[in-house]
């Protein structure tokens, strides 16, 4: 997985657990909610790129 990502890629999730740890750090419940609508957008532009790969034929 990580192989696709890239080396910008693998920077931004390391900064992105950092930002949530150090939210987590002051508060947990917001932490919490953060992390749940990163998950959220996640799911969402993988469906929008499966459909998309989809409608091209390529998946």
């Amino acid at each position: 997985m990580f192989r696709n990502l890239g080396t910008k890629g693998i920077v931004g999730v390391v900064l992105l657990l950092a930002g949530v740890g150090l939210i987590a750090y002051e508060s947990l419940i917001v932490a919490a909610g953060i992390s749940m609508v990163i998950a959220g957008l996640g799911l969402v532009a993988q469906g929008l790129v499966s459909g998309l790969l989809r409608s091209f034929g390529m998946f």
